[in-house]
């Protein structure tokens, strides 16, 4: 009997020393899988608080619309005088119905 109860005893010492040490290895790995965690945790918590704490970019320009409708405007009634102008001179007889027609086709064209 002496013999069972040694070899009984033996496996009883090795199987709790393999517990103690397998139980020390997960408490370990845990630990380490948990401290990683809690460091991406904190760093994505970061990022987010750095993006809400930025102001929004400000907003587009829109274009600025060309002066073109008030040179045409301009450009308009200054081909409106010197057809009347025409007009007149053509009236008072200093020009021809075909020299009118001729500077009244410059000036629209």
């Amino acid at each position: 009997m002496p013999g069972l109860l040694r070899g009984v005893a033996r496996t009883a010492v090795v199987a709790g020393t393999a517990t103690a040490v397998s139980n020390r290895v997960s408490r370990r790995q845990a630990g380490r899988w948990a401290q990683q965690d809690y460091d991406q945790q904190q760093a994505y918590d970061q990022q987010q608080y750095a993006q809400q704490q930025a102001p929004p970019p400000p907003p587009a320009a829109p274009p600025t619309p060309a002066p073109v409708p008030a040179a045409a405007a301009d450009d308009m009634s200054h081909r409106i005088d010197q057809l009347k102008q025409l007009a007149d001179l053509k009236a008072q007889g200093v020009l021809t119905d075909e020299e009118f027609e001729n500077q009244k086709r410059r000036l629209l064209a």
